[in-house]
């Protein structure tokens, strides 16, 4: 078996730093960094990593093909866990308001996909998009369509990707053209589910929209799949937009919530993914974290819809577990430093603090352990998955001239976060494979 070696700066964490002080200086610190790195890959995975002298010392790097890095930073490939693909080609439509959006141009959009050739070509596209882009992982929501789901997953299969993706569910408060049934769902979803999910690194997401556009008869029918598939991911929009929760309640009057609402079918757990989350009561708050369930902080489509602000430090504080997401096509950007640099604006606006090393470990193990696979992506250890992202902190010359008065890690991350676009990645790693190199979309 072929055996590669990638050496560079390298940084991958252990657990969520407390922290700009909580890292590789302190015994049992959150991420370990090395100046000059070596990860062995061999047969898709992680097989060493350790300092690059001591590899040559030890004859590990005999036999192997180097690919040198340096000066570059290599970090575990990016986490996205909430985006929509079929939204690719509606990124920037102007609007004022997340409903007014969504019946303006998403539903339009997603009609299309009806077609499975357009679902093959947008496919490839949004791939070539998260490459460019770092990112590795991601949980994706197709349209009504089956096609679009399976369009999905034979793309990510030809580049070897861990992806989740999963056929909306969307039964009334839509055109017809977008409308299945309570029946129809549930038996395009177990049919999708059996073809795709644990193939290859393919996983699949039982996906109702949200509450407005569910019968209650499709909530059961989604229910029951995710009882019978409780391998499976359930993910759906959770007070994201005032109006939202008011038409939710107003269609399913006796829940106490909105919250209430998704608890009543038994949709809420540790696989279940809730994109927004900005505007819950303490109860809510209470049952998010009882059931273990993810609240997704979407910073980029929060600001461009003006739906709210994310209370991340007050969700912690209560136990809920978070994930961070670009949220395409509400959300105005694919890759997640764009993401990571309006996160930390929204929470500056809260008056809460997120240094660069909790946000770089949201992006990577801390999304991985929002997924529960933090033992297979996220990290960079022997035995994972070679998902990785390389980046270079001088890729534009206002980086460059930054760059000149950088003298510690945190301010490189920083910079990255806040400078750092596509141009910042100089490769990524999917199973090993370099996968932006030799893309061939310009």
């Amino acid at each position: 078996m072929e055996k590669t070696i990638l050496r560079a700066r390298v940084l991958t964490f252990h657990r969520a730093p407390f922290g700009l002080e909580d890292g590789v200086l302190k015994e049992g610190g959150a991420f370990t960094y090395l100046e000059d790195g070596g990860i062995t890959l061999s047969g898709g995975h992680v097989t060493a990593l350790g300092d690059f002298s001591t590899m040559e010392t030890s004859g590990e790097t005999s036999g192997a093909q180097v690919i040198d890095h340096r000066p570059h930073l290599i970090l575990p490939g990016f986490i996205d866990t909430h985006i929509h693909y079929v939204q690719s080609q509606i990124l920037a439509s102007y609007a004022g308001s997340l409903l007014e959006w969504l019946e303006t141009y998403t539903f339009l959009e997603e009609q299309k996909f009806a077609s499975p050739d357009h679902a093959a070509r947008i496919s490839s596209c949004f791939f070539d998009e998260l490459v460019r882009h770092g990112t590795t992982t991601a949980v994706a929501y197709g349209s009504v369509h089956a096609a679009s789901v399976d369009a999905f997953f034979a793309e990510a299969e030809r580049r070897n990707l861990r992806m989740i993706c999963g056929k909306v569910m969307m039964d009334r408060e839509a055109p017809d053209a977008l409308r299945d049934t309570a029946q129809s769902s549930y038996d395009d979803s177990k049919s999708l589910i059996d073809r795709w999910h644990g193939r290859g690194r393919g996983l699949y997401a039982i996906t109702p929209r949200f509450a407005i556009t569910s019968t209650p008869a499709q909530l059961e029918a989604a229910g029951a799949l995710l009882a019978a598939h409780p391998d499976c991911y359930l993910q759906t929009h959770l007070g994201e937009n005032a109006e939202e929760i008011r038409y939710s309640q107003d269609l399913y009057p006796e829940a106490p919530d909105y919250t209430g609402i998704y608890e009543a079918f038994g949709l809420l757990g540790p696989r279940s993914l809730l994109g927004h989350c900005i505007h819950l009561t303490d109860r809510e708050i209470g049952v998010l974290a009882e059931t273990k369930s993810v609240a997704v902080f979407c910073p980029t489509s929060n600001l461009f819809l003006g739906s709210g602000l994310f209370d991340r430090a007050g969700l912690q504080a209560q136990g809920v577990r978070i994930g961070i997401a670009t949220d395409v096509g509400g959300g105005t950007n694919f890759g997640l430093l764009r993401t990571l640099d309006e996160g930390y604006k929204v929470l500056q606006l809260r008056g809460e603090r997120m240094d660069p090393f909790q946000s770089f470990h949201m992006a990577t193990r801390g999304n991985a352990e929002a997924l529960g696979l933090s033992d297979r992506v996220g990290s960079i250890a022997p035995g994972m998955e070679a998902d990785l992202v390389v980046l270079d902190a001088r890729a534009t010359p206002a980086m460059a001239l930054r760059m000149e008065t950088v003298s510690t890690l945190a301010e490189e991350l920083f910079l990255l976060q806040t400078m750092g676009d596509d141009r910042a990645v100089v490769e990524t790693y999917g199973g090993g494979r370099p996968l932006k190199s030799g893309r061939t979309r310009p």
